[in-house]
């Protein structure tokens, strides 16, 4: 075994939080190792958010030639290519895979391992015959698709995000198990590049998003002609032939092409030798406290494979978070915890869903006294002109006025969210948005209309009318 590597930091795991602990620790001139088994960039840049993201785009355009007609461009039904938009897809993650190579990591000072990592004690961790003995570990080891224990599921030839972007041909006819947002984004863009797609959900569509918002989502969903089977049990899967059945609950039987399970992931954590590390594992991930830390007081865990306190979300954006506040806490020892309140969320279909703090029902639950207020997308000027009226904003404020949380359902509400995060995080009062100027006419306009709306009963106030007829006395 070669000499033993003693860096201040060693990084497992070079998804998107590894990559950002491994090169913020970089910045300062800290020695890092960073250690991967697979391709660097993780499920973000090679199976997840960057290909889906390429795939809905290829989607868009399609859909787009088929809307042309109403605003007097005919074009007509679109002749799509799967294989090139497969060639498109990975155009695109080579365009950004220089971001995320060896080569520009160890350009900052990085070793990198091209190997497993797993510990060995404590304090050591192997990898590739080279020992490591870090100051601090982090693990961002990620997570991978799970599939429910269905019967007849594991002789059923199956896609998931992790093959599903290697398809070549237009599927005869894509079922979808799993109506969160992995689903039903991917159903959207194959129906709109000309499959047919039927997708069962064993309970309702975004089961952790506001009901009354889904439901915008769900609409889009069944106009782009998605077949939804929502509170449908899946019983058993078959494979006849060239043919996959899935057969439910209530004695229905569907017939697919290809199937995509999309029904949840699982962190990634075997085989890191936790054990012997002395670091806990619970059904969420690795036990981690608020501020990251694992039960090895040197290990910390960021992004899919932490536990419960590293919250529920996993997303690239909440993984980067992660990695901020673990450098913190490593190398500043600076007291960071997690804090959710302000963690934006966004389903990437047409219309998007973006979410920022409580939604209805968290607040009931809580207890908070609260006023909702809406705006609708259909009174926006430069929705109308693009024919794109669907959805609309949802706020939630105290009677005072500061803001508890915002759903949006809109054209690039993704694009919108930041500013609700930005006012929760910082406290900020539902006046501070009213006030707020917006270019006209852009769909940023439908924020500050939701905000008015707080300031409304103000005008209806007898006592504010009665100040302006004193008021006009004076001239």
């Amino acid at each position: 075994m070669a000499d033993i590597l003693t860096p201040d930091l060693c990084v497992v795991g070079a998804g998107s939080g590894g990559l950002s602990v491994a090169a913020i620790a970089a910045s300062f001139g800290v020695s890092v190792v960073l250690v991967e088994k697979g391709a660097l960039g993780g499920d973000c840049l090679n199976v997840g958010c960057v290909p889906s993201k390429a795939l809905i785009a290829a989607a868009d355009r399609a859909a787009a030639v088929r809307e042309a007609g109403a605003f007097g461009v005919e074009a007509g039904e679109p002749r799509v290519d799967m294989g090139r938009v497969r060639a498109h897809v990975r155009h695109v993650m080579a365009a950004i895979a220089p971001n995320d190579s060896a080569e520009r990591y160890g350009a900052m000072g990085v070793r990198v391992i091209a190997a497993e990592g797993r510990f060995t004690d404590r304090r050591s961790l192997e990898a590739g015959g080279q020992l490591i003995r870090a100051r601090r570990f982090v693990l961002a080891t990620g997570s991978r698709p799970a599939a429910p224990p269905i019967p007849g599921l594991d002789d059923v030839p199956y896609l998931t995000n992790e093959t599903v972007f290697d398809l070549a041909e237009t599927p005869r006819h894509l079922l979808v198990l799993g109506g969160g947002p992995i689903g039903i984004e991917l159903a959207q863009a194959h129906r709109r590049l000309g499959a047919p797609v039927t997708l069962v959900e064993a309970g309702r569509l975004l089961p952790r998003e506001d009901p009354e918002m889904a439901a915008v989502v769900e609409r889009a969903l069944r106009r782009d002609g998605v077949v939804l089977w929502t509170a449908a049990a899946v019983e058993r899967a078959e494979r006849r032939g060239e043919t996959i059945l899935l057969h439910l609950a209530g004695g229905e039987t569907l017939e697919g092409s290809h199937l995509l399970v999309a029904a949840g992931r699982r962190p990634s954590t075997e085989g890191l030798g936790l054990e012997a590390a002395g670091i806990a594992v619970e059904p969420a991930g690795i036990t981690v406290d608020a501020g990251l830390r694992t039960t090895n007081r040197r290990v910390y865990a960021v992004g899919d494979c932490a536990g419960a306190g590293g919250g529920p979300y996993r997303f690239t954006h909440v993984a980067n978070y992660h990695a901020g506040l673990v450098i913190r806490r490593a190398l500043f020892r600076v007291p960071a915890k997690v804090d959710l309140a302000a963690i934006p969320r966004t389903i990437y279909t047409d219309p998007e869903l973006a979410s920022v703090g409580l939604t209805e029902a968290e607040a009931r639950a809580a207890g908070r006294a609260f006023r909702i207020l809406r705006w609708p997308v259909a009174e926006n000027d430069r929705a109308q002109a693009e024919r794109r009226p669907d959805g609309h904003v949802k706020v939630l404020v105290t009677p005072k006025g500061a803001i508890l949380g915002c759903s949006i359902a809109a054209p690039g509400a993704g694009d919108l969210i930041p500013l609700w995060t930005l006012a929760v995080a910082k406290g900020l009062k539902i006046r501070d948005l009213a006030g707020i100027v917006m270019p006209y006419p852009t769909l940023s306009e439908v924020s500050k209309r939701a905000a008015v709306e707080f300031l409304r009963p103000s005008a209806q106030s007898p006592w504010v009318r009665r100040a302006l007829s004193l008021l006009r006395r004076f001239g």
